[in-house]
C-alpha cells in the first residue's frame, strides 16, 4: 500500500470515528427547527436517559447499552446487561435513572427476558460504575411468559414520590388483558426495589397479582408523568385504527379487547368504547395509527410555544406528534414530519428535544429552534 492509499485510510478510519452533526430544516407551526444528526450507527435504538452529566444511556433493541457523549461519541456496550429475548418487537426496551441516581448510581432496564413458556416483559436495576452494570438484579417479571414476539410494552416512568409504573403490552394474546390474575396488558407499579405498595388497587383481592395498577391495555410504548398533577398519562397501540391517550388511574379497566376505536387485522369490528361507558374512556385517539412510542411533557425554555405539550414518537407517523391541551381535553395536534420512524422523545437538559429513530442504522437527533 502506498503512503497515499495509508493516508486516504487513515483520513476515512478517523471520519467513521467522529460523532455526525449534520443538521437540515423543517417546518412547523411554531416556527423553522433545526434537526441535527447527533448521532448514528445505533441498530434500532429503544430508549434514552440523560445522565446528570448530560451524557446519554441508549438501549439498542438487540441487547446492547451504550453511553452516548454529549458531542455524539458512542461508546462500546456497557458490560452487565442480561441476556434478552430479541426476536419481533422483544429485545432490550426501556432505560431510566432512580430517582437518587446521584448518590446511588442506579440505572433500571425493561426488557423482554427468555425462560420456560416463551418470554416476558422484565425489569432490572444495577448500579452504574464506569461502562458496567453491576449487583443486577430483576425487580420485576410479567407471568406468564408466553411465546412470540409481539406487545413487549414497555416504559418505566418514575413518580414524584418514588413509585416505579412499568407499562405492558398483553403479549398479543388479547383476553388475558381482562384477566387480574396475570400481568398481561397492565400498567404496574412498584417500588424501586421491586416490593408492591400498599395502597395498590388489587393487594387485597384474591388471585389477583398484586403489582397491577390499571389492566384492559394492548401495548403500551408510550408513557411519561404529568409535570403538574404527578398521573401516568400513556399511549397505548390499537390494533387497524384505534391508538389510545390515556390517564391510567387505580383500578380502571381499559376496554381491550371488549372495545376499540379500531378493527382486528382480519377486519371483524370491535364495539366502539362509549358502548360499554363503565369502561374507562380514552382521552384522544387516532385512526388512522400513529403508532406510538416513546412521549414527554414539554418543559423546557427552548420552544417556548410547546410549554406543557405532549410531544409523542410517531412510528408510523415517521414524525414528532406535538398535542396542546387544556386540563384533559387535547386542543390541538401538530405533526413535526422527520421521515424516520421514531422510537423515542425526550427533553434534553438543555431544553433541546432528543428522539431516536427506529433503524438498522439508527440516530439520535437533536431538534432546536432555528436562526
Amino acid at each position: 500500500m502506498t503512503h497515499q492509499n495509508y493516508l486516504v485510510g487513515g483520513i476515512l478510519l478517523l471520519a467513521l470515528a467522529m460523532p455526525v452533526a449534520m443538521a437540515r430544516t423543517v417546518e412547523s407551526q411554531s416556527g423553522p427547527i433545526q434537526v441535527e444528526t447527533l448521532a448514528e450507527g445505533l441498530e434500532h435504538p429503544w430508549g434514552l436517559a440523560f445522565l446528570p452529566d448530560r451524557r446519554m444511556l441508549v438501549t439498542e433493541r438487540p441487547g446492547r447499552l451504550r453511553i452516548v457523549s454529549p458531542e455524539g461519541d458512542i461508546s462500546e456496550p456497557v458490560t452487565g446487561v442480561p441476556e434478552v429475548f430479541a426476536r419481533g418487537q422483544g429485545g432490550l426496551l426501556d432505560v431510566a435513572l432512580d430517582p437518587e441516581f446521584t448518590s446511588n448510581r442506579l440505572v433500571y432496564l425493561s426488557f423482554a427476558e427468555p425462560g420456560q413458556g416463551g418470554a416476558s416483559t422484565a425489569v432490572v436495576r444495577g448500579r452504574l460504575e464506569d461502562h458496567t452494570l453491576r449487583r443486577v438484579e430483576v425487580i420485576f417479571r410479567q407471568q406468564p411468559k408466553v411465546g412470540g414476539g409481539n406487545h413487549f410494552g414497555s416504559r418505566l416512568a418514575f413518580s414524584a414520590d418514588g413509585k416505579l409504573f412499568i407499562t405492558t403490552g398483553e403479549r398479543f394474546r388479547f383476553d388475558p388483558a381482562q384477566e387480574l390474575s396475570n400481568h398481561l396488558g397492565t400498567v404496574v407499579r412498584i417500588h424501586p426495589d421491586g416490593s408492591v405498595p400498599e395502597d395498590n388497587p388489587f393487594v387485597n383481592q384474591t388471585g389477583a397479582k398484586p403489582e397491577i395498577w390499571s389492566y384492559g391495555h394492548r401495548n403500551i410504548q408510550a408513557a411519561a408523568i404529568h409535570p403538574e398533577t404527578g398521573q401516568l398519562w400513556e399511549i397505548e397501540h390499537g390494533p387497524k385504527g384505534g391508538d389510545e391517550l390515556n390517564i391510567a388511574e387505580a383500578g380502571r379497566n381499559y376496554g381491550w379487547p371488549l372495545v376499540s376505536w379500531g378493527s382486528h387485522y382480519d377486519s371483524r369490528n370491535i364495539p366502539d368504547p362509549p358502548t360499554r361507558p363503565e369502561l374507562a374512556q380514552s382521552l384522544y385517539q387516532w385512526t388512522p395509527v400513529i403508532a406510538p412510542s416513546g412521549m414527554t411533557f414539554y418543559t423546557g425554555g427552548q420552544f417556548s410555544e410547546w410549554q406543557g405539550n405532549i410531544l409523542v414518537g410517531g412510528l408510523v407517523a415517521q414524525a414528532i406528534v406535538r398535542l396542546s391541551q387544556d386540563g384533559e381535553q387535547i386542543t390541538e395536534e401538530e405533526r413535526i414530519e422527520l421521515d424516520a420512524r421514531i422510537r423515542d422523545v425526550v427533553q434534553g437538559m438543555d431544553g433541546a428535544v432528543y428522539a431516536l429513530t427506529d433503524q438498522t442504522n439508527g440516530k439520535i437527533l437533536r431538534l432546536t429552534p432555528a436562526d
